[in-house]
């Protein structure tokens, strides 16, 4: 379906792991929040974060929306991106963890043709779930359904699966962008960043580094 969608960064965590905030982070000569963002790019125009502390993010010039529930965690933080999709006018949104440099935007817009106003999609991933949550959309009326497991005290990103329609991308497809296990990789730790950042391709010649962007936006 080609719905309208609002793209969102989810950054609000308290990066108690990494010890700062890993959005932050170079990777191959690229900040993870900005690789973030260009990969959300390839599929809408309209792109916000979702960060309690606005502050280390206003350089990315999007805007930047605090938890609607603060401290419901990860499943707080997608309640919000689906609820501003809403208030945007928006169908679903597109949701990407800051903390995975390598989801590339074509994986992002295929799962974007999977979109409904009543669904999640998401891709399949070797990992525990079989899934990878934090890299998918979510339509605008799922909003009750995770409203409910936070109410209830449930607190798992996928607690409220079982009350929506989960379309998953298969693995064999989802391999068509790439390694499962290198695309939905998390930085969580300096230590994950130097595993990152072995795999990372730097910048082209030509392409500018974010500082690089940075002074010519001044």
């Amino acid at each position: 379906m080609n719905l309208p969608l609002l793209g969102v960064l989810l950054a609000g965590g308290e990066n108690r792991r990494y010890g700062s905030h890993k959005a932050l982070a170079r990777v191959g000569g690229r900040s993870i929040l900005d690789r973030g963002l260009a990969s959300l790019a390839g599929v809408t125009e309209r792109i916000g974060i979702v960060a309690n502390d606005p502050a280390p993010y206003g350089p990315a010039g999007r805007p930047v929306r605090p938890d609607l529930r603060p401290g419901t965690g990860v499943l707080g933080g997608l309640l919000t991106a689906v609820e501003w999709a809403g208030d945007e006018g928006c169908e679903a949104a597109v949701v990407l963890a800051c903390d995975m440099p390598f989801v590339p935007g074509g994986l992002l817009r295929r799962l974007a043709e999977e979109a409904d106003p009543a669904t999640v999609s998401v891709p399949a991933s070797p990992g525990p779930r079989g899934l990878e949550p934090l890299c998918g959309v979510y339509g605008t009326r799922t909003a009750a359904a995770i409203a409910a497991a936070l109410d209830r005290g449930d607190r798992a990103v996928i607690s409220f699966f079982d009350a929506v329609e989960v379309r998953i991308l298969a693995l064999d497809e989802v391999h068509r962008f790439g390694a499962p296990e290198r695309m939905f990789w998390n930085v969580n730790r300096p230590e994950d960043r130097a595993t990152a950042e072995a795999w990372a391709v730097p910048p082209a010649a030509g392409d500018p580094t974010d500082s690089q962007r940075e002074d010519e936006d001044a």
